[in-house]
């Protein structure tokens, strides 16, 4: 009795998945957008594949595999890389389903998912892994400094080729598009993120990001410095270089000058910097604590558009 029960329940499992692969892949297509393999995408909307930015290496002489075979030509509407997300339109997807998408806030650590892609050196071959959500949590930031509605950290192996494919629940309904994230560990992006950044590269092409026109890195401060700051802390960020058209160079920054608050916070990071410069900073202006030779001092800059050559 107990083995019978055991088939049944993993035989149901598995009938389960391939019918979730099954409705997920009718709206995964092949994207071919870099030269040494394919990767995947999803038909978000009707004309409008959605695919990971990093997979699309050029930004013309794209196509598309459709499910029955078929290959598109395709033209890129935009691409985000802080949060990973490109756009392309297509002109015809007719027979093609859209995919439906779900809640990603539904997804809690231990529920099992899908990635569902398609191999491009295969025709319309489906590549699926099963594995569950490791980490499901509030909004974050990418180290591009984009907004991400919510961190999806996933246990499953994904294939090359399906990155910018499908995150698939055990309904079948697309919660995001899955990407390789740091440490070989396997990320998505939302599908609230992927709503909120295709409507704005569908209108105007690109997201608008914050510009001071400096180059930055981490550094660790000398004890005097440190110690001239309230509260006392060993880390600043130092300008490498400055953009001389730029508003940081409007504003007097120089070569060597050591950034400590953004805005009266505490920065110790380029990263801490990045986060600040999302679409919502553009046309304001902050002002930055400075050590310049060993002596406190402080700069307003006023944050503009980055350009898109930089």
């Amino acid at each position: 009795m107990a083995d019978t029960f055991s088939a049944d329940v993993l035989l149901h499992l598995s009938t389960s998945s391939a019918a979730a692969v099954d409705r997920a892949a009718r709206s995964v297509v092949t994207v071919h957008a870099r030269d040494r393999l394919g990767a995947s995408g999803v038909l978000w909307r009707d004309g409008v594949v959605v695919a990971a930015s990093d997979a699309v290496e050029r930004d013309e002489d794209l196509a598309v595999t459709l499910p029955d075979g078929q290959r598109l030509t395709a033209a890129l509407a935009g691409r985000d890389p802080t949060t990973d997300v490109a756009v392309l339109r297509v002109e015809s997807t007719q027979g093609v389903t859209v995919t439906e998408t779900g809640d990603p806030a539904a997804l809690r650590p231990g529920h099992f998912v899908l990635a569902v892609g398609r191999r491009g050196d295969e025709g319309a071959a489906v590549v699926a892994s099963l594995g569950i959500v490791a980490t499901s949590a509030g909004p974050w930031r990418s180290m591009r400094g984009g907004a991400i509605d919510r961190l999806l950290r996933l246990d499953l192996r994904l294939d090359p080729t399906a990155e910018g494919g499908a995150l698939v629940d055990a309904a079948g309904k697309t919660m995001g598009i899955v990407v390789p994230g740091p440490r070989r560990r396997v990320l998505a992006i939302p599908a609230t993120t992927i709503d909120r950044v295709a409507d704005q590269l569908l209108a105007k092409g690109r997201i608008p990001r914050g510009y001071v026109g400096l180059g930055m890195r981490r550094v660790r401060l000398d004890a005097k410095s440190a110690q001239s700051l309230s509260p006392p802390r060993r880390m600043g960020v130092i300008v490498l270089s400055v953009d001389p058209e730029g508003p940081a160079a409007r504003a007097g920054l120089m070569l060597g000058d050591v950034l400590t608050t953004w805005g009266g916070s505490p920065v110790a990071d380029v990263r801490d910097i990045m986060e600040r410069l999302g679409p919502e900073s553009v046309g304001t202006a902050v002002e930055l604590g400075v050590i310049r030779a060993g002596t406190p001092t402080r700069a307003s800059v006023a944050i503009v558009e980055r350009p898109a050559a930089a």
